[in-house]
């Protein structure tokens, strides 16, 4: 799955190379394909999510893969929606109360994200963006840690990444504190992982 870079344990070159793999992928999906990406849920997922009550998503930016079009479904499924709300440039987020038809504030590093109204909410399921994964479901991000943290936080969310499939690679290096995904959707599959 990996361009065969050589032996990459740095994280710093392999984010690089992923944006670059990601960047090119997305600019050659053909326009209705990339429209018709991600706006249903495989029933393995849907079966998974049955149990939770909130699930946090992201908006896209740029190329990530758009998580935004799984709300529809998710609040037909009756669940509350929550978008991620970068506090600072420490690593720290919280996830606030989202509907799909509700406008967003402009946040930090090319984010948006709810008023925060009530306050945040506890996710039971968290779907993340990534820059790469692997099939033992180690998760390459942006390299700030804030879904890191936010895994840490909420230990008994399900952890999803949302990719495109050419965002798989043969190997992601994992740190100590790195908690594994439970499964990766892409545009074609869904891999699943270890159990919660």
């Amino acid at each position: 799955m990996s361009d065969d870079p050589g032996d990459i344990s740095d994280k710093a070159a392999l984010r690089i190379l992923a944006r670059q793999r990601r960047r090119a992928f997305v600019a050659e999906l053909d326009p209705l394909a990339h429209r018709l990406a991600f706006k249903a849920l495989p029933s393995p997922l849907a079966r998974r999510l049955e149990g939770t009550r909130t699930v946090a998503l992201y908006r896209g930016i740029e190329d990530e893969a758009p998580a935004q079009r799984l709300a529809t479904k998710l609040v037909e499924m009756g669940k509350t929606i929550a978008l991620p709300r970068v506090i600072d440039r420490m690593g720290s987020m919280e996830f606030l109360p989202w509907h799909p038809d509700a406008p967003l504030l402009p946040g930090p590093f090319g984010t948006s994200h709810p008023e925060q109204g009530n306050g945040p909410v506890t996710p039971d399921a968290i779907i993340a963006p990534l820059l790469g994964f692997d099939r033992a479901m180690n998760r390459l991000g942006q390299g700030g840690g804030y879904y890191d943290r936010a895994f840490a936080r909420h230990p008994h969310a399900l952890r999803i990444g949302l990719a495109w499939s050419a965002q798989e690679q043969d190997a992601i290096p994992a740190d100590p504190w790195d908690l594994p995904l439970h499964m990766v959707l892409t545009e074609v599959e869904l891999i699943e992982g270890n159990e919660p």
